[in-house]
């Protein structure tokens, strides 16, 4: 009987396919070939690519003019085969083309970007695969304007900005997390200085620009005067500017943006503010009046850590007392059980039981943690639970069935004796509920 291969030699794997040999794979790969242009001109561009740089270049540039030229319409059948060339001259140009030459790699990247425009007027593409690819590509052409440097890519992106901004600002916009902050700053500089304050799309990519490359008073310019006075842009310059140890500026900023009754992010900004102004004491006390207004516990344990042993023991006592009597029950709550403070929570579900409900997703889980040492209090959050659910959906579904049964052991354990009660209770909203549904 003959020896039965072994498999891995047959798996189709680069290091199978070497060991056919240079000539085995020339002949397979004109068998290929032959019947498929795309598998030509990719052939060719190897090859040229093995020449030199100014070859492959050149063996580009004719598939580029070929592909803007073109006024034939695609249809969806031919839009596949369509976006392989496309991916296999972005692949030439990153892959062989930049590494010879980064110059004649980014040129043609900014060539391949610029057939965008004239391919959707001619290709049918209901998915949208066709702006998925050129926006997929973003990083690529960042990273290879950030290897040619400034000087060289700078003044292409400026000029791809100032004329035709309606694409390349938002390439440019996604791509510049991986554009150089040298590059970054280049390009902004070729866009503001000695122009006309930027508007509109153009200002949204300048401060991106002026974020990647570090340049706050360029970020600013390009804000609009009229957002300047919303509170959540205002307190974004706020922040920016105290951190630059700009105080006047961040409190201008702060207070062109000031609303009667401000948002938790401005009462934030105002507190970096205070802290930049070297008003430490003030900035105290904003801490405790947004952990009073918000439960925000991080204006808690910022506040908190700021006191000397003993007094932050009072100081948290003091916010949880704040918590438990909170206008919105369920909102202290969540506070106290995801500090944590057990105890406390337990404390205030029993004392403010009838204002509870059990809307809250997280219901069933605190009343899980709650159950070993405060059983009584769980059991108040499951029957809440329970009730709202009865009362949304009017039917002692799987999950009412499962509180329900969790809820008579905790009565047992704690000697309660509504559970009867209770369960009659959900068996009438279930009948009332389906009354109201007929």
């Amino acid at each position: 009987m003959a020896k039965r291969p072994s498999g891995p030699k047959k798996t189709l794997t680069a290091p199978n396919l070497a060991a056919l040999g240079a000539d085995r794979l020339a002949g397979l790969l004109m068998e290929v070939a032959g019947g498929d242009a795309l598998w030509k001109r990719r052939l060719r561009m190897e090859l040229a690519g093995e020449v030199g740089a100014a070859d492959l270049a050149l063996e580009l540039d004719k598939r580029l003019t070929s592909l803007g030229d073109s006024r034939v319409r695609v249809s969806w059948r031919k839009r596949p085969e369509l976006i392989r060339d496309l991916q296999s001259l972005r692949r030439m140009i990153v892959d062989r083309l930049a590494p010879l030459d980064a110059r004649l790699a980014f040129d043609r990247m900014v060539s391949w970007f610029d057939l965008y425009p004239g391919l959707t007027a001619r290709v049918k593409d209901p998915k949208g695969e066709l702006g998925l690819l050129f926006d997929g590509a973003t990083g690529e052409l960042a990273a290879l304007a950030s290897a040619l440097g400034p000087e060289g890519a700078a003044p292409v992106l400026s000029d791809a900005l100032a004329t035709r901004l309606s694409e390349w600002a938002s390439w440019i916009g996604r791509g510049v997390g991986d554009l150089s902050p040298a590059v970054a700053a280049a390009v902004l500089a070729a866009l503001t200085t000695d122009k006309p304050r930027p508007i509109g799309r153009l200002a949204l990519v300048v401060r991106k620009l002026a974020e990647r490359s570090g340049d706050l008073d360029a970020w600013i310019s390009a804000i609009p005067d009229d957002d300047r006075t919303r509170p959540e842009v205002g307190s974004v310059m706020a922040l920016r500017l105290a951190a630059a140890g700009r105080p006047g500026a961040a409190r201008a900023a702060l207070e062109a943006s000031r609303t009667p009754t401000p948002e938790e992010r401005w009462l934030n900004a105002e507190i970096a503010v205070l802290e930049a102004e070297g008003r430490a004491t003030e900035a105290d006390e904003a801490r405790w009046m947004l952990f009073e207004r918000t439960l925000s516990p991080d204006a808690l344990r910022a506040a908190v850590a700021r006191l000397p042993d003993f007094e932050d023991v009072v100081a948290l006592d003091r916010a949880f007392a704040h918590a438990a009597g909170y206008f919105d029950p369920v909102k202290g709550l969540a506070f106290l059980m995801n500090w944590p403070a057990l105890r406390e929570a337990a404390d205030m579900i029993e004392t403010r039981a009838a204002e509870l409900r059990g809307g809250h997703e997280d219901t069933a889980l605190w009343a899980a943690r709650l159950s070993a040492r405060h059983p009584r209090a769980a059991l108040i959050l499951l029957r809440a639970r329970a009730r709202t659910l009865v009362r949304l959906g009017g039917d002692l579904d799987e999950e009412v069935v499962g509180l329900i049964h969790e809820a008579e052991s905790l009565a047992t354990l704690t000697g309660d004796d509504g559970h009867a009660a209770f369960v009659s209770g959900l068996r009438r909203d279930v009948g009332t509920g389906r009354l109201l549904r007929r």
